[in-house]
């Protein structure tokens, strides 16, 4: 295998000088609650465990938490899982923010527009001990509008599934 010290001075330079390339999965709690508008208790998400340019897969256990500031009625509805999903692709728009070479700190504020097809396989999250896997398509957009699948999944099943178009920069649209 050829590495970095095996290329020419010239090559190596321009490797080494290259833009800015985004952080690699995993990552924690921290890196993901500097980067989306919720922090404290209202950031859901553990970790992000893979992603690409299309895709980003992330982890949760909050819906364990009795204390989730989702919970109504001690109990965490499964339809909460559209703002687990909501997160993970704002994950995923700040580290394709940063693959761009985007200014560090926050990426631009997107909004949800619309969910649709949202199917629930289970009545509610909390009852589940194991840690949920979140999954974000991107399947199209461009400029303002982003359209994303969404998968959240726990203990081996499908619990939650739909689509959400996410909106950035909406005050510049509303004009």
């Amino acid at each position: 295998m050829t590495t970095q010290a095996d290329l020419p001075d010239t090559l190596a330079d321009v490797i080494a000088n290259a833009a800015p390339t985004a952080p690699a999965a995993p990552l924690e709690r921290a890196w993901i609650a500097a980067r989306i508008p919720h922090s404290g208790a209202m950031c859901l998400l553990d970790g992000v465990q893979a992603w690409d340019e299309t895709r980003i897969r992330c982890t949760a256990t909050s819906h364990c938490d009795p204390h989730n500031p989702l919970r109504s009625r001690g109990r965490l509805a499964a339809v909460c899982g559209v703002e687990y999903a909501a997160q993970a692709m704002a994950v995923h728009g700040a580290l394709l923010g940063a693959m761009e070479g985007a200014a560090a700190g926050r990426p631009r504020a997107g909004f949800l527009a619309s969910v649709r097809n949202v199917v629930a396989h289970v009545e509610r999250l909390d009852t589940l001990a194991a840690p949920l896997a979140i999954e974000a398509e991107r399947m199209s957009g461009s400029g303002n509008t982003i359209l994303y699948g969404f998968t959240v999944r726990g203990e081996g099943r499908v619990l939650l599934t739909g689509r959400a178009a996410v909106m950035l920069d909406a005050s510049a649209v509303i004009r």
